[in-house]
């Protein structure tokens, strides 16, 4: 039986994106001759992506994306563009004679790939420890920023373009939330869509680097230069993570982590109610039921946290600072961030289970947020107090209403299925750490290998222990690492798209 995938589009569209990959290329290769650093591998890493970008799109003539084409192509462009995105992390530092001059944890295949997958993934889990952010140059780090930004960007207009119509149930529930018609088209056509997307989102990062850079300007963040202020708009709109300094956001001020907690949760609210926002209707998006039950968790951990902290005898930090570190770190976590302002892996048992739960919440649908979402979770509560009513009044007929919509029970069943899909796989790859690990002759504890596989499958960023927020992923087995890349990128766009290639229908039937 003869393939049913039109393959050769899928491909065509992927080496447009390849292609235009070269432009976000340029501005570290830019700031590297500004710096007197080597630009040599940013400029390579262009010329690869515009001749394989070319050389994919001459696949197809005239690519036209069926509901199959466009599952492969979303896959297919993920992958390669994390590919591309780690050409410059492994020719840093590389003479002439091929010889590394530079020691980077970065420099390796599997380490260089892990980086460009959690920044394209905006994961935020790194392997560069303390002596690389000092050693490295700024042009290489503007480059693990830039790659979140972009990934933010990209699973913006996929979400809302593509996935909003192909994953599960994933279209009826935005429009019902939103109140959109057809969240696919805010304007006429999903060109235009794609491009009101893109004037938002760089709107709020040049929100985010003018607030920030004030703060520098006034005195308040002495070390919140131009360049850390562009680059914490850039991963904290794209709730990504990454961050040019060790110490994450703790290397900074208080006012700085207090600036910085708004633009997270922006980044994880709806982009469509951010247009309407845009547009002047300031009350219509708080007739989202999906917006308060997400503000909703966010406050509830926010306190549980904080509680904790402060009835905490070992704790002393001060008021001011346990709510600050308490309310970040929550922020952070459910918005899929994974920016740190304290180390929280020294805090008590109890504040590091309530972060742990947080990191399987997410932000709303049509975000750049990661995780199961708020969504998925407030029609699986709603669906499961309608199962207990009816348990009770088995001849009832009670709908699930979201926003006062109805839910379809196909819609509803599809969303339990993919969140049992999710900590199945999730709990498959905590196993696969433990077992990883002892077989490499290292050892890895149950909790923190807990919060590793959530960290990566649900594309949070720091966890505990070897993985925490001051630490890094690469005492890991290079084994455990290669399996983490594969899983930030399913995680990343929603596991389906992934897991129907692995079927023979899906390419035949």
């Amino acid at each position: 039986m003869r393939v049913r995938v039109d393959w050769r589009s899928s491909c065509s569209l992927t080496g447009t994106v390849l292609k235009w990959l070269s432009v976000p290329l340029a501005a570290p290769a830019l700031l590297a001759v500004l710096d007197g650093t080597d630009p040599l591998p940013f400029l390579i890493a262009m010329a690869v992506t515009i001749v394989s970008g070319l050389a994919l799109e001459r696949l197809s003539d005239d690519p036209d994306l069926g509901q199959r084409e466009s599952l492969l192509m979303v896959a297919l462009t993920w992958f390669a563009v994390a590919i591309v995105g780690a050409i410059p992390f492994v020719l840093v530092g590389l003479g002439a004679d091929g010889n590394s001059s530079f020691s980077g944890v970065v420099n390796g295949p599997v380490n260089a790939f892990f980086e460009s997958m959690s920044g394209l993934t905006t994961t935020g889990a790194t392997v560069m420890n303390a002596w690389d952010f000092e050693n490295q140059s700024r042009a290489t780090l503007l480059w693990r920023q830039l790659i979140q930004w972009l990934g933010g960007l990209g699973i913006l207009i996929v979400a809302i373009g593509l996935l909003s119509h192909l994953m599960v149930g994933g279209a009826q529930l935005m429009e019902t939330e939103t109140q959109t018609r057809n969240v696919r088209k805010l304007r006429p056509h999903i060109s235009e869509t794609a491009r009101l997307i893109w004037q938002i989102y760089v709107g709020i990062t040049v929100l985010a680097v003018a607030v920030f850079y004030a703060l520098y300007l006034l005195g308040l963040a002495p070390n919140m230069t131009l360049f850390n202020a562009v680059s914490h708009a850039l991963t904290s709109v794209a709730t990504a993570g990454f961050s040019p300094e060790a110490e994450s956001i703790g290397a900074f001020s208080p006012i700085v982590q207090w600036s910085i907690m708004p633009f997270m949760i922006i980044g994880s609210t709806n982009f469509v109610l951010l247009y309407y926002l845009s547009r002047g209707e300031f009350t219509r998006p708080f007739e989202s039921e999906e917006l308060r039950f997400y503000l909703g968790t966010l406050v509830f951990f926010g306190v549980v946290v904080v509680s904790i902290l402060a009835f905490d005898p070992e704790i002393d930090m001060g008021l001011e600072a346990t709510v600050r570190h308490g309310l970040f770190n929550v922020v952070s976590l459910v918005t899929t961030t994974g920016y740190a302002s304290t180390n929280f892996d020294l805090w008590t048992p109890g504040a590091k289970h309530a972060l742990f739960l947080c990191m399987f919440l997410g932000g709303m649908a049509g975000s750049t947020t990661c995780s199961i979402k708020s969504l998925r979770w407030l029609v699986v509560f709603k669906a499961f107090r309608r199962n207990l009513f009816t348990a009770i009044h088995p001849n009832a007929v009670r709908p699930v209403r979201v926003s006062g919509g109805v839910v379809d029970e196909e819609t509803i069943n599809d969303i339990f299925g993919y969140v049992m899909l999710a900590l199945v796989i999730f709990f498959a790859l905590t196993i696969f750490l433990v077992v990883d690990a002892a077989r490499a002759g290292e050892f890895v504890s149950e909790f923190e290998a807990l919060g590793a596989a959530a960290s990566i499958f649900l594309n949070i960023g720091p966890a505990f222990g070897m993985a925490g927020p001051m630490d890094n992923y690469a005492g890991f087995p290079a084994s455990s690492r290669a399996i983490m890349i594969v899983m930030m990128w399913i995680g990343r766009i929603e596991i389906v798209p992934v897991l129907v290639l692995l079927l023979p229908a899906f390419w035949k039937s």
